[in-house]
């Protein structure tokens, strides 16, 4: 069974904790690290912007990535979020047992 790591950006740490939160208790991550504070720069409707972010970095099974990317968008207040991933081809073999064990497919 494989495992993905993925990141989202929130417009604040009250979105961050509720989309967390969610995605947890869902059982389709088995951890969310949420970083405060992020500088984001990018280009949106026609011109460079910048805002302050927070960062989401989330570990779950590679399998439930279009659940996770579902939810998001659901319950998301931007009208295109950022939700990317990546597999994870290696790590401790304990730490990516428990990521299969705390997640449901």
């Amino acid at each position: 069974m494989s495992q993905s790591m993925f990141y989202i950006t929130a417009g604040g740490m009250e979105e961050a904790e509720k989309l967390a939160k969610m995605l947890v208790e869902a059982r389709l991550a088995a951890c969310i690290n949420i970083i405060p504070r992020m500088k984001s720069f990018f280009y949106w409707e026609g011109k460079a912007q910048n805002e302050e972010e927070v960062v989401m970095v989330g570990k779950t099974r590679t399998a439930l990535l279009e659940k996770v990317v579902e939810q998001v968008r659901k319950n998301h207040s931007y009208d295109l979020p950022c939700v990317v991933s990546w597999n994870l081809d290696g790590g401790n073999p304990a730490f990516l047992d428990w990521i299969n064990e705390e997640t449901k497919g």
